[in-house]
């Protein structure tokens, strides 16, 4: 019974570190509703098979990758919601299709480093690439949408 206390406590402080971060990382790799599904499936999945995933080196980065797959076998359009329509936007109106454009790692580069203000060391650690892999996610991605957009790439 202590045992299970432990392991429960454990993943509770887990959750409360690792979740808000792995919410964001699926959201901007799936869309808003897809990601907050995928985050779910992976921190069930995580409960379940707790006693083995905290003695990973990078549990985190480890249901990321469960997030990615579980649930999700067949690849669906991402949908962004529509940039909200003002004389004086904040956002680009063409931003979300552009993003939604973009690879998925793309994707979750740009929105990690420059909507979170991630680093891309934070970004690596998390996704579980090297930092210069990120780099050139974030990178061409960000090429990519500054050709979409018409700014110069």
């Amino acid at each position: 019974m202590v045992i299970a206390a432990v392991l429960e406590q454990s993943f509770t402080s887990f959750v409360r570190e690792t979740e808000p971060r792995l919410r964001a990382a699926l959201v901007a790799h799936f869309g808003p509703e897809r990601g907050r599904e995928a985050t779910a499936e992976a921190m069930a999945y995580g409960w379940e098979h707790w006693d083995r995933i905290r003695r990973m080196q990078n549990p985190a980065g480890y249901l990321y990758r469960v997030g990615q797959h579980t649930g999700f076998r067949k690849p669906r359009r991402v949908i962004f919601p529509e940039a909200p329509h003002h004389s004086d936007p904040v956002v680009e109106p063409g931003l979300p299709k552009a993003m939604a454009r973009l690879s998925s790692r793309q994707r979750a580069a740009v929105v990690l480093v420059h909507c979170y203000a991630w680093t891309p060391v934070e970004v690596a650690e998390l996704l579980d690439l090297s930092v210069s892999t990120v780099r050139n996610h974030l990178d061409r991605g960000m090429k990519r949408l500054r050709a979409s957009l018409g700014g110069v790439s």
